[in-house]
């Protein structure tokens, strides 16, 4: 099985391991879908270590991808300071799809339709690997986190709550 992340990741050369599990459409966590807490539970990995690939605007004019842990919320101020505006808000589910080239759950920071602007939360970097979507419901990658960043061009802050 590939995705676009995959192919992304064997392109640059990342060192990343694939992991597999069955995706249960009626998983869900205070009344939403929660794709990264299921991964989670059922890879047995914490869920700090998990990491889901949010779709945001700021300032409404320019989208960002932020990396917050499956554990934490994405806190909006934070966000925006960390990307050098004064307001954040999360792009509705069609715009993120669209944008991404991904259906929500399978939303990676690899291989996407294009590179935006990507902030991993500061956590990250307490872990050797963290896991993120590779691209599929069902389907996880794990990467060094400072190897991801450099990948994506992102930048690291404190934007979990």
């Amino acid at each position: 099985m590939t995705s676009p992340a995959i192919a992304q990741a064997k392109q640059l050369g990342l060192q990343h391991a694939i992991y597999r599990y069955a995706h249960d459409n009626t998983f869900h966590g205070n009344s939403a879908p929660s794709f990264a807490l299921e991964a989670s539970q059922k890879l047995g990995i914490p869920t700090q270590q998990v990491f889901k690939t949010l779709v945001t605007q700021i300032d409404s004019q320019r989208w960002c991808i932020a990396l917050t842990p499956a554990s934490s919320k994405l806190n909006m101020k934070l966000l925006a300071k960390a990307a050098g505006g004064k307001k954040a808000s999360m792009a509705d589910p069609e715009t993120a799809e669209r944008i991404t080239g991904y259906v929500l759950g399978g939303v990676s920071p690899l291989g996407q339709k294009k590179l935006h602007p990507t902030i991993i939360d500061n956590s990250a970097l307490e872990f050797e690997r963290i896991f993120v979507s590779a691209g599929r419901r069902g389907l996880e990658l794990a990467l060094c986190p400072q190897a991801l960043g450099n990948a994506i061009n992102a930048t690291f802050a404190n934007i979990s709550a």
